[in-house]
């Protein structure tokens, strides 16, 4: 069931509705560079461990590689998210109510950059798609409760393990380097920090990459008229556009992130830098390994506030860190609400 690239090309020139609704999905990708993948470079590039541009480069060669791997190992994430909402059997009904989710999350998206808010996509796209199935089915009918069941352990685990492994990974590297020169060490960590860059990078691949993988193939398959498909396999040449289209959102827009993330939080210095990225890493591995989609922008953004509070509690901007909690909580409701009434409209006036 899976298409060729010669298939998508053909298919996206001479369907415009197809055309919409890959392009729609690409600006959901995109804005995912502006907003979610700079968590993943952020402390790197905020402790001057790598030029901002060089940091976007790892990053986009990191991200394809974890999509990859990922994929190749286990593809439960995407399949979760596939799973996540039931359109019903009309495939035009599901691709209007599709294309109203991901413009919802990509106005939800833009909204919270302009801000310099870090919003999580991988959220904002399950509750963009849930507000559109409710819209279709006139109530929750069409909401798989056990695919959401995953989802909010996900979001309980990145807050809790992120926080923890990021206080306990900046109090084990406190300990062991303790006595040593702090120059060594800060040229150590500098270093370390770029490959705690790349793995983060190589996370975030393995999980929001797959989510919207699994949103792409699901509009090219409602335009073809099958709403049933419930086995396909993710091609290489989808892995390489959405890495290449995130990677162009993160060079346009993703210093904002960067900056409120790295710098705005947490001052971090060069071991805390890594211990974060270590912590926030392994999070998601264990999440990848396990099929649970978790948030990057979660996992990232707890594993530093852990790593300040593992100096003292003071140096961690709580400020900042209540403004994101707030537009975290605000997410499901309103980015839900959003696609509903979206799909609502796109029905119609199509």
């Amino acid at each position: 069931m899976t298409p060729t690239f010669l298939e998508f090309l053909s298919e996206t020139a001479s369907n415009p509705v197809l055309l919409i609704t890959v392009l729609l999905t690409l600006g959901v990708i995109f804005v995912n560079g502006w907003t979610d993948a700079p968590n993943a470079i952020a402390t790197c590039v905020s402790t001057r461990a790598m030029g901002p541009r060089a940091a976007i480069l790892m990053a986009a060669v990191f991200n394809f590689l974890g999509v990859l791997v990922m994929t190749m190992i286990n593809a439960t994430v995407a399949e979760t998210i596939y799973n996540m909402v039931d359109f019903g059997g009309d495939p035009h009904e599901a691709l209007v109510a599709l294309c109203a989710a991901l413009f919802a999350i990509v106005v939800w998206a833009v909204a919270a950059w302009y801000f310099g808010i870090p919003t999580s996509e991988s959220h904002a796209l399950i509750a963009g798609l849930s507000g559109a199935a409710i819209a279709v089915h006139g109530g929750f009918a069409g909401i798989n409760g056990a695919e959401w069941v995953k989802v909010l352990y996900g979001l309980a685990l990145s807050t809790v393990l992120g926080f923890s492994f990021g206080w306990i990974a900046a109090k084990i590297t406190t300990w062991t380097c303790r006595g040593f020169d702090r120059r060594k060490t800060t040229r150590f960590f500098r270093c370390a920090q770029i490959g705690g860059g790349a793995a983060m990078a190589f996370m975030h691949g393995a999980q929001d990459g797959q989510k919207f993988m699994g949103v792409f193939l699901l509009g090219m398959f409602l335009t073809r008229g099958q709403a049933n498909v419930t086995e396909f396999t993710i091609p290489m040449w989808l892995m390489i556009l959405c890495s290449l289209v995130m990677a162009v959102g993160t060079s346009i827009g993703g210093y904002r992130i960067i900056k409120a993330v790295g710098m705005d939080m947490v001052k971090l210095e060069t071991y805390q830098g890594f211990s974060a990225d270590l912590a926030a890493a392994g999070c998601l591995l264990l999440s990848s390994l396990t099929g649970i989609p978790v948030s990057t922008t979660h996992t990232k953004t707890t594993a530093i506030m852990g790593v300040g509070a593992a100096k003292r509690l003071s140096s961690v901007n709580w400020g900042v860190v209540k403004d994101m909690v707030l537009t975290w909580v605000l997410t499901f409701p309103g980015c839900g609400l959003i696609g509903m009434l979206m799909a609502w409209l796109f029905m119609a006036v199509l």
